[in-house]
């Protein structure tokens, strides 16, 4: 296992901790980043094509404006035929309008234009939109011819259109793009300008009324009409489209940056403090720092005192006292637990051994960690320590919380070793881990500890409230006593001894003591007024 450890040793190093932080936030936040700048990207696309699109369609209705009202013109004046004056008028008309590039009569026998050397260029087909009043002809030519009509309406006898340039004119497509005339509800698109396109394309739906459609390929716009006959829309290739890059992009990136050179910061900070703490946990138990107090147990109906839980604690030459929380994670992460575990052994039954064997019905809890559930270690070890002190292995009981349950199976094996050799078996804070009814019938245990924030949810109405109760039952229902943690109340007290719980500890009854207050506690058979840890001698 060499590359393993070499593995372990990198992880544990400051300089590796920090860096891995660093590149793990920095690759998240500017993913994130890039989402965001993307987002908005697609945002300024969608609106510059909305834009686009207006800028478009107010031009497109001013054409086709100027189409009608030609048509409307041409209808209302008399002549009909091909005379010099119909010529005369037609070719004024052309000239009025901008957009109207050539203006037909046409009847039965004859046509005529503004444009005589162009009359051939009116078509005969079917048109491709017939409305109430008029007829459109989309794409009449398809040649790249600026000077060919390619987009032409007609009342009546008249006809008029617009030409290639004249929509180039208002149209500026992207390469590739095309402007489509959409018929037939949304089954056929006619270009009007640009290449044919397949039509439908992915994502298209008659029934949406989005304007924008983004497909992995295509930006297609469909643009507002007024008239139900048609849609206007526009189809570009995406990449024919640069995405522009959102200055908001270079903003995040430098803030993802600084935020991911805070983070690896921070975390060689703590990884040097946790080193440090490491160092000075090893030299801890060298230097007699740490101490072991004990918090009484007490029977709730005759108040009088049964037990007691061990706990270390470690006092700081300076005085200050550095929180469990902080250093018996640090202690299970680097197997210091194990000598913390033998120290607190070691130093209850020599503080307490001449008390333990003039009491035979007191006994002390201890906490085990996961790793000396796991392993039978522990009951090697405390069997040389009871022979020593003449004590009885009843009078050590062992503490396991659900998150030590690792492997259940081992761990009953290990804690049935420890019951056959006479020692109790407590089950910690239960109901904040993972263990089920099912696994606790089949756990060697004699004793629950309901964790303290059940108690403190009763006669609330948290939504906990109920959860203390419900262990109480179970409890019983697997014969099993139930001690409860954290009391601070009397009626909490009163609460919990009428559900049928025998036994409790908490400030109500005495804080953590010193193994001289605990013994003075047991030889005088009272409980000790509330004090402060802090001014424990």
């Amino acid at each position: 296992m060499p590359a393993r450890e070499t593995l372990r040793s990198w992880f544990h190093r400051p300089w590796s901790l920090a860096l891995l932080a660093a590149l793990l936030s920095a690759a998240l936040l500017l993913s994130g980043s890039l989402g965001v700048a993307m987002h908005q990207a697609r945002q300024n696309e969608s609106e510059q094509m909305n834009a686009q699109g207006e800028r478009f369609l107010e031009r497109l209705e001013q054409l086709f404006g100027q189409l009608r009202e030609g048509l409307d013109q041409l209808e209302a004046q008399p002549l009909r035929d091909c005379s010099p004056a119909m010529t005369e008028t037609l070719q004024q008309l052309s000239f009025n309008y901008r957009f109207i590039y050539q203006a037909f009569y046409i009847d039965a026998v004859q046509s005529c234009s503004n444009r005589p050397s162009q009359d051939a260029q009116v078509t005969s087909r079917v048109p491709d939109i017939r409305g109430p009043t008029y007829s459109y002809w989309l794409n009449t030519s398809t040649e790249p011819n600026d000077n060919l009509a390619a987009l032409m309406l007609g009342r009546g006898q008249f006809r008029v259109s617009t030409s290639r340039g004249h929509l180039s004119d208002v149209v500026e497509l992207p390469p590739g793009g095309s402007l489509l005339v959409v018929v037939d509800r949304g089954q056929r698109a006619i270009p009007v300008l640009g290449p044919a396109q397949s039509w439908p394309p992915l994502g298209w739906s008659e029934k949406k009324h989005d304007p924008l459609v983004i497909t992995p390929s295509e930006l297609i716009y469909r643009m507002p009409s007024q008239t139900p006959e048609y849609q206007l829309v526009m189809v570009a290739p995406r990449e024919s489209v640069p995405l522009p890059l959102d200055p908001l992009w270079w903003w995040l990136l430098a803030v993802s940056l600084l935020i991911a050179c805070c983070i690896g910061g921070l975390t060689l900070q703590l990884a040097r403090q946790r080193q440090s703490l490491n160092g000075e946990l090893q030299g801890a138990l060298r230097r007699g720092e740490f101490q072991v107090l004990y918090q009484p147990i007490f029977e709730l109906a005759s108040r009088h005192c049964v037990g007691a839980e061990a706990l270390i604690r470690w006092r700081r030459p300076d005085g200050t006292l550095t929180s469990p929380d902080l250093f018996i994670p640090l202690a299970e992460d680097t197997g210091q637990i194990r000598q913390i575990t033998d120290f607190v052994l070691q130093r209850l039954l020599d503080q307490l051994g001449q008390l333990l064997r003039a009491n035979p019905q007191l006994y002390i809890s201890v906490n085990l960690a996961a790793c000396d559930v796991m392993v039978p270690r522990i009951g090697v070890v405390i069997a040389d320590l009871l022979r020593a002190h003449r004590v009885s292995a009843r009078q050590i009981a062992f503490e396991v919380t659900e998150r030590g349950l690792i492997d259940v199976l081992v761990a009953r094996d290990n804690l049935q070793a420890l019951r056959d050799a006479g020692h109790q078996v407590l089950i910690d804070d239960f109901g904040t881990g993972y263990c089920s009814l099912a696994y606790l019938q089949t756990l060697p245990v004699d004793c629950l500890k309901i964790d303290k924030a059940f108690i403190d949810a009763l006669g609330h109405d948290a939504a906990s409230s109920g959860v203390a109760p419900h262990i109480i039952r179970m409890a019983h229902a697997l014969h099993l006593r139930v001690i409860a943690e954290g009391i601070e109340s009397e009626q909490q007290a009163v609460l919990l001894s009428s559900e049928g719980v025998n036994y409790g500890q908490g400030w109500l009854f005495a804080q953590a003591l010193t193994a001289v207050q605990f013994v003075e506690l047991i030889t005088r058979g009272r409980r000790l007024a509330t004090r402060r840890l802090d001014d424990e001698a």
